[in-house]
């Protein structure tokens, strides 16, 4: 049974509790969430419910229906996040382990190393004592590669995964290995199972050749009734009639788990199908199925391989794959898993991620790293002279090294990978209103959090090659919502070409780089002095109140922002009347400003919204609060409503953090 206790309970009637179920013979596990704590009771139930819930303290009791308890849905109703060195698995994000089947030699482990995590792998993997059919097979090289595969991790920045096989090798593995796997051959190794689980360590759980769902979860069950906290299934394919491939992979597994178990939910397709070829499609399949990460092999020479050869990728085709995940992964509602720079990032972030915020009555933004050390790296999407670029500059006072990337997307990726240490991304303008696209980027990213957010007046020029006029001009290039903001300006010339670019210093460069007198971009006038294009007319924007307002991110749990006075929450409701107002009357009771609402549709789930709400405190009140006591409660209460009667659903907390405004 789950036993959730009062939110204010006394120690001394927690401890009656739990004495109370292990004198009945339940072995008591004390989960502390949040906003709740739970006592998860699991054994052969021969107290009623009821006794437990009028014992002071217990605000309810849930009892569990299935034969597995702690990996059951019923005990505990939000999906576990496994984190392994920062690395989480689960949630919103697909997390991609690779690496060689077995560790074969020092060269062979270091360059698969290398190779699968500049492609984007999270995790190392790689076999030490391999299991064999065969008793004249290659066997691992033990002890010793259980010590190169840590060494190659270090290297690369990679947590390790590794099979144990046996529990006489826990003595040696214990202090090398990240995460325990535990192989398919041993799923039903329930000593072993028992042994593994009181390590606490995460573990990989391998589907059975022929193990129903119920035969895994029970397995999962022994793992965390003995004392991990953390386990994460893996369907690896079961053996059925077909021979085409080496095992059938069971991919409807994959949402048959989500109702049933709490649990993250990777696939093996390198297992499940025996040809390398197969791999990548079934790895995507996988993904499309909502699978939470997956577990590849990968050789940088298959053809020498002393184990699974046939079914090891090369490493451009491991590339291939995860540039096709990357493609993916944003159709299904996810983002793929990135691991920080090994080294602390690209030499031009710097290592300072200490950054002053010069609004008024505002501390320092800091990071984890020493101060000193270089400039700030922060990415944007865009060429120079693009305003989040001069946001950037004007953030920072101009001792920030903004980071050009492509788009909105690579500004994250740049953060998640450690290439910059923040994120400048556009998130509204007064005129055009909200950047929904990075709305949906803030949802799906969940390794990324909001630590800053500053406004800039927007002022456009129009801008051409020297010796232009306003009367030689006849096409006007700019982003689209840069045009519809000049659109008075523009009126005055009904013969120009009004023609869309990605961005306004996209604008700007191509003008320049054409040198064409008839041709003008719309653009800031910082664009002018960095592509030498003369300024044809200055201010051109219809409404001089045009600002754009910016939040700057950065990877979850590196900064913090010591008074914070804004805070950001996504949350759903309930397709019910009301439900709203009853979400959005929580700030009002906590006396918290609602100063910006968005809606977006929930992909998958038509006609129900995810909403995105942006608080902050009356003027006169300590703007350490929002960090404090009174967002706390309101999200605390959120919750309660959530878990009493499903009115507020997935509360996430998108950032705590100050504003600057600029000129």
């Amino acid at each position: 049974m789950v036993i959730v206790l009062d939110k204010n309970i006394r120690e001394d009637d927690k401890q009656r509790i739990r004495s109370f179920l292990e004198k009945n013979s339940l072995r008591v596990n004390e989960i502390a969430g949040e906003e709740e704590t739970i006592f998860g009771a699991v054994g052969k139930v021969g107290i009623d419910p009821r006794e437990v819930e009028i014992l002071p303290g217990v605000q309810r009791v849930i009892p569990i229906s299935k034969p597995y308890k702690m990996a059951s849905r019923e005990f505990k109703r939000d999906n576990t996040v496994v984190t392994v060195s920062g690395v989480k698995i689960g949630g919103n994000r697909v997390s991609v382990i690779a690496g060689p089947c077995a560790v074969e030699n020092r060269d062979q482990i270091f360059e698969s190393a290398a190779r699968v995590a500049e492609s984007g792998a999270v995790m190392l993997r790689g076999g030490a004592y391999k299991p064999r059919t065969s008793p004249y097979a290659f066997q691992g090289m033990a002890e010793e590669g259980i010590r190169l595969l840590r060494e190659a991790g270090d290297e690369y920045g990679l947590p390790i995964v590794t099979e144990i096989v046996s529990s006489d090798h826990i003595p040696v593995m214990r202090d090398y290995v990240d995460v325990f796997q535990i192989g398919a051959r041993n799923m039903q190794n329930f000593e072993l199972l028992k042994k593994v689980g009181a390590l606490g360590k995460p573990v990989i759980l391998k589907r059975g050749l022929s193990a129903t769902i119920e035969e895994w979860l029970m397995a999962a069950e022994y793992l965390l009734a003995s004392g991990t906290e953390d386990v994460i299934l893996c369907e690896r394919g079961i053996r059925t009639y077909e021979k085409a491939t080496r095992n059938t992979l069971d991919l409807s597994a994959i949402p048959v788990l989500r109702s049933l178990t709490h649990l993250p939910i990777i696939v093996d397709p390198s297992h499940a199908v025996g040809v390398r070829d197969k791999v990548p499609p079934m790895a995507l399949a996988a993904v499309a199925a909502g699978a939470d990460g997956l577990i590849v092999e990968v050789h940088p020479c298959p053809e020498c391989a002393m184990s699974d050869g046939a079914q090891s990728l090369y490493p451009n085709q491991f590339e291939k794959m995860m540039r096709d995940i990357e493609v993916l992964a944003p159709v299904v509602g996810r983002s793929v898993s990135r691991r920080p720079h090994p080294k602390g990032g690209h030499e031009s972030a710097g290592a300072d991620l200490a950054a002053k915020l010069a609004s008024p009555g505002s501390a320092s933004l800091k990071g984890p790293r020493d101060a000193g050390k270089g400039p700030v790296v922060c990415a944007y999407s865009g060429g120079r002279g693009a305003y989040a670029e001069i946001a950037i500059q004007r953030f920072w006072d101009g001792e920030a090294t903004a980071l050009s990337t492509a788009n909105f997307r690579d500004a994250i990726d740049a953060v998640l990978s450690g290439s910059a240490a923040f994120g400048m991304l556009p998130i509204e303008n007064s005129l055009a209103g909200s950047v929904y696209e990075n709305y949906d980027n803030l949802t799906r990213c969940e390794d990324i959090e909001i630590v800053g957010e500053v406004t800039i007046r927007i002022e456009h020029s129009l801008l051409a090659p020297a010796g232009s006029r306003l009367e030689t001009i006849e096409s006007v290039y700019s982003h689209p919502q840069a045009l519809a903001q000049c659109e008075e300006f523009l009126s005055q010339y009904p013969g120009w070409r009004h023609i869309e670019t990605a961005s306004t210093s996209g604008a700007a460069q191509m003008v320049a780089s054409e040198g064409d007198p008839s041709r003008a971009a719309i653009a800031s006038e910082e664009a002018a002095g960095i592509y030498r294009l003369e300024t044809l007319k200055a201010g051109i924007e219809t409404n001089p109140r045009n600002y754009t307002r910016f939040v700057i991110v950065a990877r979850c749990g590196e900064v913090s922002c010591e008074s914070p006075n804004h805070a950001s929450v996504v949350f759903s409701t309930a397709n019910q009347p009301g439900s709203l107002h009853d979400a959005l009357g929580i700030f009002m009771k906590h006396g918290l400003n609602l100063t910006k609402l968005e809606s977006r549709p929930i992909q998958g789930e038509p006609w129900r919204y995810r909403f995105y709400a942006t608080v902050t405190l009356p003027e006169g009140v300590g703007s350490s609060v929002v960090s404090g006591e009174r967002i706390k409660a309101a999200l605390a209460e959120m919750e309660k409503m959530s878990q009493d009667n499903g009115i507020v659903q997935g509360v996430r907390i998108l950032g705590t953090y100050s504003t600057k405004s600029t000129n």
